[in-house]
């Protein structure tokens, strides 16, 4: 009888969980962030280590532009969970946003090391490398400007902005929720 209790008990913290969690995306994208957020504050009060509120929490953060904020958030989920892949892309879609391709490729590589099997980091990862590659080809030019071999290089990459292979967008995803977190 006490096992049959404890499964009880569990199986309603779990679907409090599911139930906070699906409110504060609701009033999310029911255009009340503030209030998405004060609802995942106060839940996080009382559950400061569940990793899915707070991986909405930073995703809502990023939204916001509060960038420094989201990585702080992200951040500590990869220290908290660090076999967890997607806190790894949303910081380094937060990093390379700011221009920090160095810092998006370190976090990409740890996402493929938690997960080697997530096509969206092994996609962001081509992205930053093609920006990465865009900055030295631009470095390439400005030092040598009469190189003949760097310019279509460089619009080679630019083009790829342009217009993206397979209809990807350039930029980097913001919001990949953790398919596998554990419920705290």
């Amino acid at each position: 009888m006490p096992a049959l209790l404890l499964m009880a008990c569990l199986g309603s913290t779990i679907a409090v969980h599911a139930d906070e969690l699906s409110d504060v995306q609701r009033l999310y994208y029911a255009g009340q962030p503030a209030a998405a957020m004060r609802r995942a504050d106060q839940y996080l009060a009382a559950h400061p280590k569940d990793p899915q509120m707070r991986f909405v929490k930073g995703v809502m953060l990023a939204d916001a532009k509060r960038n420094a904020e989201a990585i702080a958030v992200f951040q500590g989920l990869t220290e908290d969970y660090p076999d967890l892949a997607e806190p790894y892309n949303n910081l380094a879609a937060l990093y390379a946003a700011e221009g920090d391709y160095a810092q998006a490729r370190a976090a990409l590589e740890q996402a493929l090391r938690a997960n080697p099997s997530y096509a969206t980091a092994y996609e962001n990862l081509g992205d930053v490398y093609a920006a990465l590659a865009a900055q030295s080809y631009g470095r390439a030019l400005r030092l040598d400007p009469g190189n003949v071999t760097v310019p279509p290089k460089l619009a080679l990459v630019r083009d790829l902005y342009k217009h993206p292979v397979g209809g990807a967008t350039s930029a980097l995803p913001a919001a990949e929720a953790p398919a596998s977190a554990p419920n705290h």
